[in-house]
């Protein structure tokens, strides 16, 4: 008996020692990032976790939640929601009135990174905001924290996780123009076959798609690495050192990509790369009854969910107008998310809504297509539940998401700004009769739950790995450590290319001599 109770006595200490949990600090991006990293800090907190999030006074969407497990530390910064909703207007504006081509691809990237501009400046004030703030990074010393998890879109994460002396990691679906992965995450990026980001190509790729992305790289390149270079002399004030912004967040143990195979197209990445996409979605819950009466009253013609997401809640009346004329056309019944007027042109089988359980309608048995702007979010809960799309995207990455959806079979898009009634009702008639489109996304859904470990549980398990180690170093490629030279291999071509010239040199003066020697000799000879 006395055996019997030590053996479980030391069972209970065994389970205790795993189930206490660390100290995660989050470095939080707005929007759509911070829907991504709720879940995983959710998680984290079932693990019995202590998370504290990093929040700007002036946040937009982050605000203190009710759940007492999760920490908020809010700092001062010198603007208000108003300053971060006009900066995201401006944005989401210049995005749709200069969509790119290759006629306006230059005027694209110029207008774009005119924007980030005013976006960069707004985030030095959230460094500001911390890093000047000594009574908070004391306090964040004190607390001992195991890791960072950090949103590089929003730069100065990496700063704070140095200054602690703790490993961070990056969350994220990319960054503006890829920058941060190809020069400080050392990922390839092969323009022959790796489609740039925001070019909307995919990876088969003609003559004149190759040189457009050939070129796309290289803008990018030009375009946005002034304003990622800016941040070097930040950095090498703040950590007291010359360094760069990329030789910081190149110091990421792990890094969470927001996709997976079952959305990218097949590229060479890194072993410190890890894929969680679709680590939000779940299995569809009951609707609430009004909306299921109202879903089931659409028969065997079944329904149409339609959201433009969180950021765009109304439109133009004729926009509206253009779009409720399309719908009314179609037999299903459709479930949209909108709060601006009602269009004149609304028909009886559509229903307004401010807010739908989107993820559950998805799963509903019922529906037909989705109708979404492109939102990574959202498209990864169609790929979940195996439904086809019809993208109207707009801004960001949504273009380029929508082009990977088409390119695998289970999307048709149709632009916004040009769009008739006409364009959009073809579009729903697609990928609702033709079967293709409901077994490619039914494919894709196939892969996406083909995995051994879910996304959510692959994200906390690495975030776990990292605390339980002190890092990732194993994983991290020897390219950090190396210059761009090296990197290139230009000083080994310089040395082979001086070996090459000088055996050239010393064939030739050989040559030169033998033949001033010997052939003149000869000749002299022969004249005798």
């Amino acid at each position: 008996m006395l055996n019997k109770n030590i053996l479980l006595f030391s069972l209970k200490i065994s389970l205790l020692g795993i189930t206490l949990g660390g100290n995660v600090l989050i470095w939080p991006m707005e929007g759509s990032h911070w829907l991504n990293i709720k879940i995983i800090i959710d998680e984290l907190i079932k693990k019995e976790h202590n998370v504290t999030v990093l929040v700007a006074s002036g946040a937009l969407f982050i605000s203190p939640a009710a759940k007492p497990s999760l920490m908020f530390e809010i700092y001062k910064v010198p603007f208000g929601k108003e300053r971060i909703e006009g900066i995201i207007k401006d944005f989401v504006l210049t995005w749709m009135e200069n969509r790119p081509s290759p006629s306006t691809i230059w005027r694209f990237y110029q207008e774009i990174a005119r924007v980030l501009k005013d976006f960069h400046i707004l985030s030095r004030e959230i460094c500001d905001g911390v890093l000047k703030n000594q009574n908070l990074m004391d306090k964040l010393k004190k607390s001992k924290f195991e890791v960072l998890i950090s949103d590089p879109v929003f730069p100065c994460g990496d700063i704070v996780a140095l200054k602690l002396g703790i490993p961070f990691m990056f969350s994220l679906r990319f960054s503006p123009a890829s920058t941060v992965e190809k020069h400080c995450g050392k990922v390839p990026f092969p323009p022959s076959y790796v489609p740039a980001i925001l070019s909307e190509l995919s990876d088969q790729m003609s003559f004149t798609d190759r040189v457009r992305n050939f070129i796309s790289y290289h803008l990018q390149d030009y375009m946005f690495d002034s304003l990622w270079k800016s941040w070097d002399s930040y950095y090498s004030e703040a950590l007291g050192r010359p360094t760069t912004l990329c030789e910081i967040m190149g110091k990421a143990e792990i890094w969470l990509i927001r996709t997976y195979w079952d959305f990218e197209f097949p590229r060479p990445y890194l072993p410190n790369f890890e894929f969680v996409g679709g680590l939000h979605c779940k299995p569809a819950k009951p609707l609430p009854k009004e909306m299921e009466e109202f879903v089931q009253s659409s028969g065997e013609d079944g329904i149409v969910v339609f959201s433009l997401g969180s950021m765009v809640k109304n439109l133009t009346d004729d926009k509206a107008n253009l779009i409720a004329s399309a719908l009314a056309q179609i037999p299903q019944k459709v479930l949209w998310r909108y709060k601006g007027k009602k269009p004149a042109t609304l028909g009886d089988n559509t229903r307004l809504y401010d807010w739908i359980p989107q993820n559950d309608l998805l799963g509903h048995p019922k529906t037909k297509a989705f109708i979404t702007h492109g939102g990574t979010n959202g498209i990864y809960e169609a790929i979940y539940h195996g439904i086809p799309m019809v993208g109207v995207p707009m801004f960001a990455d949504q273009p380029d998401n929508i082009a990977h959806m088409k390119a695998k079979g289970a999307a048709v898009e149709v632009d916004i700004n040009t769009m008739t009634s006409e364009d959009l009702l073809n579009a729903l008639r697609t990928v609702i009769n033709e079967p293709s489109y409901k077994e490619n996304a039914t494919r894709l859904s196939r892969i996406h739950h083909d995995q051994p470990v879910k996304p959510l549980d692959r994200a906390v398990f690495w975030i776990e790995f990292v605390m339980r180690h002190k890092g990732a170093k194993h994983l991290r490629p020897a390219a950090h450590n190396l210059t761009w030279f090296q990197y290139h291999s230009l000083d080994v071509i310089g040395f082979l290319l001086a070996c090459v010239a000088a055996a050239i040199f010393l064939v030739t003066k050989c040559c030169l001599f033998f033949y001033q020697k010997f052939g003149k000799t000869g000749k002299k000879k022969k004249r005798e």
